[in-house]
């Protein structure tokens, strides 16, 4: 198997660490939520959404150039492929991690379904392309770790 066709895996201290989503959506909620577990400071850019997540500071409004100041990792979940693919340039800009929910060639890294239990924390991705398969396998370790406990 070439692993260069895949992205490393690796784990890092988000605790205190600026994380920027621009979206109010569905996806875009769930990776707010992942990213509070881990300690992140969020915050969420979006003219809308239904319930903004305790702890995480709202811009309501839609994304601008300059957004990404002072950002750790930043996430595009919006439902525009034009400003997503904008803050994927405005992130390899200024050198920031990026995930790009609609395109994975834009993404400077991809967000992983996260499995918890006894005392560890792994993460699934595919190469972008077969969400299914990465959900079965994370709900295949989610039970290895729980049966762990």
């Amino acid at each position: 198997m070439d692993l260069e066709e895949y992205r490393f895996p690796l784990f890092l201290d988000l605790r205190g660490r600026k994380a920027v989503v621009a979206g109010g959506g569905t996806i875009a909620l769930r990776r707010i939520h992942v990213l509070l577990r881990f300690g992140a400071r969020v915050t969420m850019i979006s003219p809308e959404c239904q319930k903004v997540p305790q702890g995480v500071e709202w811009i309501c409004r839609p994304y601008a150039r300059g957004d990404l100041a002072g950002a750790f990792l930043a996430v595009a979940a919006t439902d525009n492929r034009t400003v997503n693919r904008q803050i994927g340039l405005d992130a390899a800009q200024e050198g920031i991690f990026v995930s790009v929910a609609d395109c994975r060639e834009e993404s400077s890294f991809f967000f992983p379904a996260i499995c918890v239990g006894s005392g560890l924390v792994s993460g699934v991705v595919s190469q972008g392309a077969d969400h299914h398969k990465t959900a079965r396998a994370a709900r295949a370790i989610r039970t290895l770790l729980e049966e762990m406990e």
